[in-house]
C-alpha cells in the first residue's frame, strides 16, 4: 500500500514551490511594467453631429499628432 502521508506532504512541497516560481515570476514583470517608459497619450477629435444620429465612421486612419 502506498504512503498516503508522504504522498500528500511530497504534493504540497512541489505545489509551494511552484507558487514561488509564479509570484516571483509575476513579480519581476510587474517591476519591467513599472520601470518601462510612459506611453504617449493623446486625445482625438470629436466627430459633431445631430442629436439622436450616429456619427460617420471613417475609413482612413491618420496618424496621431505631433
Amino acid at each position: 500500500m502506498p504512503d498516503w502521508k508522504e504522498m500528500y506532504l511530497s504534493l504540497m512541497r512541489e505545489t509551494e514551490f511552484a507558487v514561488r516560481i509564479l509570484v516571483e515570476a509575476q513579480k519581476k514583470c510587474e517591476e519591467m511594467y513599472l520601470q518601462a517608459p510612459e506611453p504617449s497619450v493623446f486625445v482625438l477629435p470629436s466627430v459633431k453631429c445631430e442629436e439622436g444620429e450616429e456619427p460617420e465612421a471613417e475609413t482612413d486612419i491618420k496618424d496621431p499628432p505631433g
